[in-house]
């Protein structure tokens, strides 16, 4: 591994962290960003580890070729280069941007990754491809990798036998690649792409999701999509994190205009450390990063760590169906309205939002 550092034998230190999502304006406002994408206290966190993984979620365009909607999340080849300067050593593409730009910009995003050598799994031309684990070998340990795109995170395409796309979330199958992977890694860990974005907690569904996989052999999971923190919990000695947050967050630009700008909780993320051995995997510290839109660095606000704190002790109490129904009425209804009673949106205030408010909680 290029950027390894020397550590003990046996041991393989990883940090992962959540969506990395670069995505410079295309309309005439300037980039704030520079070529340095984390701050000196990042990449020294980063140079204390043996892997540094993340959730690539933004691809290359290639002409006119891209998927009808929006948001699309577009970057150049600098800023992927920039991302294997960073020390990055390994990058997923199972999510719902990768082919933004249908296969051509897929094709552009994985000649510049593979001119870098920066390895990547999650995406491909058919589904053995793009299900195929990704392994690394490291101090002694050989440790695979593998993606998954629920269908909620609305990707433009799952992968079939013969046709592109991401691997579709498929816990049967991934049970079946996790034992055949088994036999010749000592860990498999397990990227997956789903829940609700800007939930705090996963559903019901996802936490028997993950324990499955985690019974079928998983050592760890690692979740990416509702661009904000949710908590983690130790299940049979392997950590879930279900939710690492957002990484890099470039405000998302519309072509007609607007564009979907991040705020303080979706700029705030964790960079989960980790030690594998050969049997266990040890938790090592949940840090809290903070993307400014210049550089990610360590937030020392007390928001993060409060943001960590919150979301693992909701995630301990239990997530029932009622607790779930909560969560959902207060992304999708209660944030809303509150968001209308700002001074510049009175205006557009009418009494049906409160009675749908309400009818939505009472279900």
């Amino acid at each position: 591994m290029g950027h390894a550092i020397e550590s003990k034998s046996g041991i393989v230190r990883i940090a992962a962290v959540g969506d990395i999502l670069l995505s410079p304006p295309a309309n005439g406002v300037a980039y704030q960003r520079q070529k340095r994408l984390v701050s000196d206290r990042v990449s020294a966190v980063f140079d204390e580890c043996d892997l540094v993984f993340g959730n690539l979620e933004c691809t290359l365009a290639s002409g006119e070729s891209q998927i009808p909607t929006e948001p699309r999340v577009f970057t150049d080849a600098a800023w992927i280069r920039a991302v294997k300067s960073s020390r990055f050593g390994l990058v997923t593409l199972a999510n719902n941007h990768t082919f933004d730009g249908l296969e051509e910009g897929y094709t552009e995003l994985k000649g510049v990754l593979e001119e870098i050598d920066l390895p990547h799994f999650g995406a491909g031309r058919n589904l053995e491809q793009a299900a195929a684990p990704s392994t690394v070998d490291c101090n002694g340990l050989r440790i695979g990798f593998l993606g998954a795109v629920d269908a909620s995170s609305g990707p433009y395409r799952f992968a079939s036998a013969d046709f592109w796309g991401v691997p579709a979330l498929d816990i049967d199958r991934l049970g079946s690649q996790i034992r055949e992977l088994k036999s010749s890694v000592d860990h498999v860990v397990v990227s997956v792409h789903w829940g609700e974005e800007r939930f705090l907690v996963p559903s019901p569904k996802q936490l028997e999701q993950a324990r499955a996989l985690v019974d079928g052999g998983a050592s760890m999971i690692l979740g990416h999509h509702p661009h904000v923190m949710q908590g983690m919990e130790i299940y049979r000695g392997a950590p879930i994190a279900y939710s690492l947050g957002n990484f890099l967050a470039d405000d998302v630009y519309f072509s007609g205009g607007g564009a979907i700008r991040w705020k303080k909780i979706e700029r705030t993320g964790c960079l989960l450390i980790t030690e594998l051995t050969r049997d266990t995997v040890r938790v090592v510290r949940q840090i809290p990063t903070y993307d400014d839109g210049q550089v990610v660095a360590i937030d020392t606000s007390g928001f993060g760590e409060g943001q960590i704190r919150r979301t693992n002790r909701m995630l301990q109490g239990g997530v029932s169906a009622s607790r779930y129904r909560w969560e959902h009425f207060r992304v999708k209804t209660l944030r809303p309205t509150i968001d209308h009673l700002r001074p510049s949106q009175l205006v557009h205030l009418r009494p049906r939002h409160i009675r749908n408010a309400l009818r939505t909680l009472w279900k």
